[in-house]
């Protein structure tokens, strides 16, 4: 079973996504659709991504929100629906299933599908889509799962697109003397196995993406997406540095007391409106050969 998601952090992190993922892929894989495209959306979450995508795309489209977690699927629709009326749009449901939002641009449809995608590709509906798409995902799949997606989307020429994925280079500011063994546990937790077959890639993904999905004779495109977290932020900050700490001490047992103290002093920091921090990501968009 793949590893699944808080809703609120997934919330929490939401409006930092918008910011940092690149516009500019996005408007490449847009290019690269056609007029009504359908998307499957992988790990979908709340559905930040449709919400952030969708209006990039402006047009009809489907989309097909791909998650393990059925609580997660149905707080997408509902935060979905209340984005929307938010924006002036109506909204309809055709079923149970599927939300409809009307805007300007067209109908976009929005249905669910609970599986785990440890098994993917092989129980995705890839005949019945135009693109693959996830946010925050690839950094914690395997190598052979890459392949695996890559030589089965190779096979109905679809595009991929992945958002958000880890890059390695985090920072906190102020500097910390504990940044490093912080780091260093952290990274650590990054490559454990979470649930798709294997150690998980972490800051290796974009690079074990290029490679898989160059191999099976796909242009591959990346940017930078990182996060900026300013001091505007600090909550925020504090919340990522809480993360890093709790990782950091699962693997590193003999440094917990160092560990601690850095967490204490990020905490102060935050309190006082002196922490943020830059969090390294990268977006990847790979398109299948004409």
């Amino acid at each position: 079973m793949t590893e699944t998601f808080d809703a609120d952090w997934l919330s929490l992190r939401e409006e930092h996504d918008h910011a940092a993922r690149h516009a500019g892929l996005a408007l490449a894989l847009s290019a690269a659709l056609p007029e009504r495209p359908r998307l499957l959306d992988l790990g979908a979450g709340t559905g930040s991504l449709f919400r952030w995508l969708a209006p990039i795309l402006g047009r009809a489209q489907a989309w097909t929100l791909v998650d393990a977690d059925l609580g997660l699927i149905r707080r997408a629709f509902a935060e979905t629906e209340a984005w929307a009326k938010a924006n002036g749009w109506a909204t309809s449901w055709p079923s149970r299933q599927v939300l409809l939002v009307h805007t300007p641009a067209g109908a976009w449809r929005m249905e669910g599908l609970i599986t785990d995608l440890c098994d993917a590709p092989g129980n995705l509906p890839l005949d019945r889509t135009d693109a693959v798409v996830n946010t925050a995902l690839c950094d914690l799949v395997s190598r052979a799962w890459v392949r695996r997606m890559a030589e089965g989307l190779r096979q109905h020429r679809l595009p991929f697109y992945a958002a958000l994925n880890v890059s390695g280079h985090e920072r906190f500011f102020p500097p910390h003397p504990a940044d490093v063994l912080v780091a260093r546990g952290f990274r650590r937790d990054q490559a454990r196995d979470k649930g798709f077959g294997g150690v998980a890639l972490g800051p290796e993904a974009p690079s074990a993406m290029a490679r898989a999905f160059g191999a099976a004779g796909y242009r591959v495109l990346l940017a930078p997406s990182d996060w900026r977290i300013g001091r505007g932020f600090s909550g925020f900050a504090a919340t990522l540095a809480e993360g890093h700490a709790n990782a950091a001490r699962a693997r590193l047992p003999g440094h917990r007391a160092a560990i601690a103290a850095w967490l204490a002093a990020r905490r102060r920091q935050a309190a006082r409106g002196a922490l943020s921090a830059r969090i390294g990501h990268t977006d990847l968009l790979a398109l299948p050969p004409c």
